[in-house]
């Protein structure tokens, strides 16, 4: 069982979270107490699950993504607010947001910038990008054309672009949200193996049961719930929350069980492609964040194992025959957790602040 969530920022679907009082700290980069930590992680969550009904768990792992510094894949059929929790998300906290809607003849300039040429000046200068934002929404990111897709990599990757031989850096911090409809998929082009792998987590919503989605009737009537959404936390706040998260303590124990995990699925007979290790890098900063979120400052084997599914499955591509017996990645998954011993060790002394 998860551990409680320790108390903050009070959450309602009817009253949106009042904005926790600021940290002090020296610098964007240094960590916050662990009180106000959880303050600033409630109130966002409170602000997500007052617009997202019956999502909790999703709203959660999309905060543990950005607090792991990484970029999340939300794919699911139309209508069950994958662009809403994108957009909730980006306006509980106070920074640059901005949102691409990718189409077929959607150049890679118009996500990343061009140079212009002044003529006053007789200089090219760069004109920033959408992507040049703290949150970048790529709505329907598979309609647009591979080489548009690529335009991403380098930002997602190394947080920074190049154009025309020169490089621009990123804010920090940085988190690509993107949505696909796995349903629609005429005029499509499906993301390559080395897309999705830059994409720490894949998340799909699913429908809300029946008392959540009689809730959703009763507060989207006169008007959407996102229009009275203010933020919970600053950027300054972020990167601190961010920064306590990098501090999290992982034994030695849990690092070997993370990389078993992922040589297994390198040996599993029903895979054709494993997890690289970027995917485990990716899945042990996720379980940092995700222990934070617990109100833990280390991270237990549980940790590793709750979100194997969320960060490896999207990476993984099966042999064709298994594909043809019904086998999913998530099984295969399931199945390597299950035969993967899972190390005994004793809880970590608490890291001191």
């Amino acid at each position: 069982m998860d551990a409680p969530i320790p108390s903050g920022a009070a959450a309602s679907l009817k009253g949106l979270p009042s904005r926790p009082s600021a940290p002090t700290f020296s610098s964007p980069s240094a960590a916050i107490d662990a009180e106000s930590f959880a303050a600033a992680a409630d109130g966002i969550l409170a602000a997500i699950n007052s617009v997202i009904d019956g999502k909790e768990d999703a709203a959660r792992l999309v905060l543990t993504v950005l607090l792991a510094e990484g970029h999340v894949l939300l794919e699911d059929v139309p209508g069950v607010g994958k662009t809403l929790l994108a957009k909730t998300l980006a306006r509980s906290i106070d920074c640059a947001v901005s949102r691409i809607q990718f189409t077929p003849d959607l150049l890679p300039s118009d996500v990343t910038g061009v140079s212009i040429y002044n003529q006053d000046s007789h200089r090219f200068e760069f004109r920033q990008g959408p992507v040049f934002a703290n949150v970048v929404i790529a709505d329907e990111i598979n309609r647009a054309s591979a080489k548009t897709q690529s335009a991403l990599l380098e930002c997602m990757e190394e947080h920074q672009v190049t154009v025309d031989g020169g490089t621009h850096r990123l804010s920090a911090p940085f988190m690509v949200v993107a949505t696909q409809n796995p349903i629609e998929m005429e005029g499509t082009y499906p993301l390559p193996e080395a897309q999705r792998d830059r994409f720490m987590a894949k998340l799909s919503l699913g429908y809300p049961d029946a008392r959540s989605e009689v809730d959703m009737l009763d507060h989207h009537q006169a008007g959407s719930p996102l229009d009275s959404i203010t933020p919970v936390v600053g950027i300054r706040e972020a990167s601190a929350m961010i920064a306590r998260v990098r501090d999290i303590y992982v034994s030695a124990a849990v690092k070997e069980y993370t990389v078993a995990l992922g040589r297994a699925t390198r040996e599993h007979p029903d895979l054709r492609l494993g997890a690289s290790p970027r995917a485990l890098l990716q899945l042990l900063r996720a379980a940092k964040a995700y222990a934070a979120l617990q109100g833990r400052d280390f991270v237990l084997p549980d940790d590793i194992a709750r979100l194997a599914d969320s960060v490896l499955a999207h990476r993984l591509l099966l042999q064709r025959k298994a594909a043809g017996t019904g086998i999913n990645a998530s099984a295969v998954i399931a199945s390597v957790i299950a035969s993967v011993a899972v190390p005994r060790t004793a809880a970590p002394e608490r890291l001191r602040r």
